[in-house]
């Protein structure tokens, strides 16, 4: 059997086009803009998406190269300088070092670039120009693509994570993988159906072990499970961007048979609409949440025999786009007399001001609230320097993404009088691991309340160590209601912006 050389690249980013920072050339940068051996080096003891297509290269009868691959944290709409330098240097790379048999291109799904509403679409349209109508293109999704038309016309396999948290990006991955080559290999003629569903589930109903969603993923396996059937995917979307394309979709691959494929999509899309009521969900206020947990908590020591509390502030999702330095929660604490509190913020000032000091010096500093007032102002606190890291740290176990190595950047730790433990760290990452904090020498079982800035995200990881989970409703860049964003180039009608819309798709 003849080698399949298959090139491997991408460009993931979650835009959130309501951000106030741009995501540029230097954001990029600093994330890492890895290019070939680098691109394996990172990734293939991890989980991520690019993990599962490097399993492809274990086929012997395969030569997989990877070229560039770049995943910034969530951000604000990325520049067209930006946009055009990282696909760009993966198309160079592709046009130089073809020919190929087959791509894969690790994509999120909901990035936004200046001018280029479905951008996900327009890379994976480019390569196509570039390889040609007869060489196999793979993409594997992450679970809040916003999918439009412009990227399934031009892809040939396309999978998309099914958990969320997601921990089973390498599965699908691997699995967009395998389905590629098979197609390079004409053993199968993938045929795809993608139907868009007219609405959008708010982020606290999206996690996929609760309903609504744990029902209908429930179909999509069945869905799967049907012959002829290659791949089935629910697709969440992301509701912080404002493209015509945002909302829920559903993607079926058959084999040969795209009225089949079709029909499945039409199938799983009616099974999502008529779940659309239990999409709309509200949370605690502040100040509730921190009573609630508190008394969830018990002893109001600081320390405790039990599990700690888990508060999601949602308003301030990292994983959504969010600042990372937000206050809220940290003032309500202070306000309420709540010890036993752990905040974790993104404020290299105030972890300089706390190396300067030194560990075990006392210091006085506002802390967080710089990066977007929404999310609350600069808190005053007064504390001990516990700790002072580099920031890096691992963790071998499941993680939302399947990532595994982390850097935070020069990292500190701030026991502060008002009895709350705060985590400063230098560089914005996702709160996604429990190792963040037991790097620096905080035991999470010792603390009453963990505040993450996340909403399922973290549930992957920090359920190992929590007792209950509590959605507070803060307000930000990421709160929950969708409805309050100034959506101008959404579809229309969308549930749940025109809640009586009717909607059934003809097969």
């Amino acid at each position: 059997m003849r080698t399949l050389r298959i090139a491997l690249g991408g460009m993931s980013h979650e835009t959130n086009t309501f951000a106030l920072e741009p995501t540029t050339e230097a954001t990029f940068q600093t994330a890492g803009i890895l290019r070939g051996e680098e691109i394996i080096a990172q990734h293939a003891a991890a989980s991520t998406p690019v993990a599962g297509f490097l399993e492809v290269g274990a086929d012997p009868g395969v030569e997989l190269v990877p070229l560039v691959f770049s995943s910034p944290n969530p951000s604000g709409t990325i520049t067209r300088d930006a946009f055009e330098a990282i696909v760009g240097d993966l198309l160079a790379r592709l046009r130089d070092r073809g020919p190929w048999d087959a791509v894969l291109l690790a994509l999120h799904g909901a990035a936004v670039a200046e001018d280029v509403d479905e951008t996900d679409g327009e890379i994976v349209a480019r390569v196509r120009a570039l390889v040609g109508p007869a060489v196999p293109i793979g993409v594997t999704l992450d679970l809040h693509a916003n999918v439009g038309p412009r990227l399934v016309t031009h892809a040939d396999v396309v999978t998309v994570f099914q958990t969320n948290p997601h921990v089973d990006a390498r599965e699908q991955a691997a699995a967009c993988g395998r389905l590629t080559v098979a197609a390079a290999r004409g053993e199968i003629r993938p045929a795809h159906a993608l139907v868009q569903v007219p609405a959008v589930i708010g982020i606290m109903r999206q996690n996929t072990a609760e309903e609504p969603m744990a029902s209908i993923m429930a179909e999509a396996a069945t869905i799967r499970r049907q012959p002829g059937v290659l791949s089935a995917s629910v697709v969440e979307g992301f509701p912080y961007a404002d493209v015509p394309h945002m909302g829920m979709a559903t993607l079926v691959i058959t084999d040969g048979d795209p009225p089949a494929a079709r029909r499945h999509a039409n199938a799983l899309a009616r099974v999502v609409w008529a779940h659309r009521a239990a999409f709309v969900a509200r949370a605690a206020a502040p100040d509730d949440a921190l009573r609630a947990a508190d008394a969830a908590a018990g002893g109001p020591d600081g320390a405790t025999s039990g599990a700690p509390v888990l508060l999601l502030d949602v308003g301030d999702n990292i994983g959504g786009g969010g600042p990372g330095d937000g206050t809220i929660l940290l003032e309500a604490a202070i306000r309420l007399g709540i010890r036993g509190f752990l905040a974790v913020l993104f404020d290299p000032g105030a972890v300089a001001a706390c190396v300067a000091a030194g560990v075990g010096a006392t210091v006085a500093l506002d802390v967080g609230g710089r990066r977007d007032a929404r999310n609350g102002r600069p808190v005053a606190v007064t504390g001990r320097v516990r700790a002072i890291t580099d920031g890096r740290y691992e963790d071998p176990l499941p993680t939302h993404g399947g990532y595994r190595s982390f850097d935070a950047g020069p990292t500190t730790v701030l026991d502060t009088d008002a009895g709350h433990t705060l985590l400063l760290t230098s560089r914005l990452v996702m709160p996604i691991s429990v190792e963040q904090l037991r790097s620096a020498g905080v035991a999470p079982e010792r603390l009453r309340i963990l505040a993450a800035k996340g909403v399922v995200s973290p549930r992957a990881a920090y359920d190992r160590v929590t007792t209950t989970a509590i959605l507070v409703e803060t307000p930000g860049v990421t709160a929950a209601d969708p409805t309050a964003f100034d959506h101008r180039s959404r579809r229309r009608p969308l549930f749940p912006w025109e809640p009586d819309l009717d909607f059934d798709p003809a097969d």
